[in-house]
C-alpha cells in the first residue's frame, strides 16, 4: 500500500467527506469537448499509474485534506459554470464519487478527467467522464480496464495520447474493436515532444478516421505551469 493509499484509510474513518486536494485554480478548458471554456479545475492527489509524458507528476504526493462541501464552496465562489474534476487519478480516492455528485447538485456542468484504469460505473451520469485509454507509448498499456467501455454514453469521451506512428496503429485497431466513435466522441492528441502535431493530423486525414484531432490549449497558451 503506498503513503496515499494509508494516509486515506486513516482519515476515512476519522472524516469521510474530505480528499487530499492537490490545487484548486480557474483556467481555460485546454482539452476535450468543452476546450475553450473557463473552468474550474479541481487536482486530486495521487496516482497509480505512471505514464512515461506524465505533465502532473506534482500531484503524485503532498497535497491537503479538504471537506466536499469547502471545496464545492470554493468551485462556486470562482463564478463559472464548467468545473473539471482531475488528478493524478481521481477516482484513486473513493470519495471522488460524492465530490463529483456534490457539484452536480449544485448546478456545475462537470467532467472528470480519468486514467480509465479504475471502474466508472458509479459516477454520477450527469458528469462527463473523459476516458483516456493508454497507449503501449504511454508505458501503462497493460493498465486500461477494458470494461469501462461497455458504461460510456454520448455524453462520454475518450482520448487517446499518441507518441508515434506504431500508438496510432494501435489506437487504430482499438477504435474499431471497441466500436468506440459509435459510443461516443473520440480524440487523438499527440504527445508533446514526442509526435509532430501535423504529422498526427495527416494521419487523421489520410485514413478519414472518426476522430477529432487536438492540441492542448493550455500547453499552447502556459506550456505547463501548474495553477494554469
Amino acid at each position: 500500500m503506498d503513503t496515499l493509499s494509508a494516509e486515506s484509510g486513516v482519515a476515512a474513518a476519522a472524516a469521510p467527506d474530505r480528499l487530499r486536494i492537490t490545487e484548486i485554480f480557474l483556467s481555460l478548458q485546454g482539452e476535450a469537448r468543452d476546450a475553450g471554456w473557463p473552468t474550474v479545475f479541481v487536482r486530486l492527489t495521487g496516482c497509480p499509474l505512471r505514464c512515461q509524458y506524465c505533465d502532473t507528476a506534482y500531484a503524485f504526493h503532498g497535497g491537503e485534506w479538504r471537506d466536499i462541501a469547502a471545496i464545492v464552496d470554493e468551485v462556486a465562489s470562482h463564478g463559472v459554470r464548467h468545473v473539471c474534476v482531475t488528478g493524478g487519478e481521481p477516482l484513486a480516492q473513493k470519495r471522488c464519487i460524492g465530490l463529483l455528485r456534490a457539484l452536480c447538485d449544485a448546478g456545475f456542468v462537470v467532467s472528470l478527467e480519468t486514467s480509465g484504469a479504475i471502474d466508472i460505473a458509479d459516477v454520477d451520469p450527469r458528469v462527463s467522464r473523459v476516458l483516456d485509454i493508454k497507449t503501449p507509448g504511454s508505458g501503462e498499456v497493460h493498465r486500461n480496464l477494458w470494461s469501462n467501455i461497455p458504461l460510456l454514453t454520448a455524453h462520454d469521451q475518450v482520448k487517446f495520447v499518441i507518441c508515434n506512428r506504431a500508438d496510432y496503429e494501435w489506437a487504430r485497431a482499438t477504435l474499431a474493436e471497441q466500436a468506440l466513435p459509435e459510443r461516443c466522441d473520440v480524440l487523438f492528441s499527440p504527445s508533446k515532444s514526442e509526435l509532430q502535431p501535423r504529422e498526427l493530423a495527416d494521419w487523421i486525414v489520410a485514413d478519414r478516421l472518426p476522430v477529432k484531432f487536438q492540441l492542448q490549449l493550455h500547453k499552447i497558451l502556459w506550456n505547463d505551469e501548474p495553477g494554469r
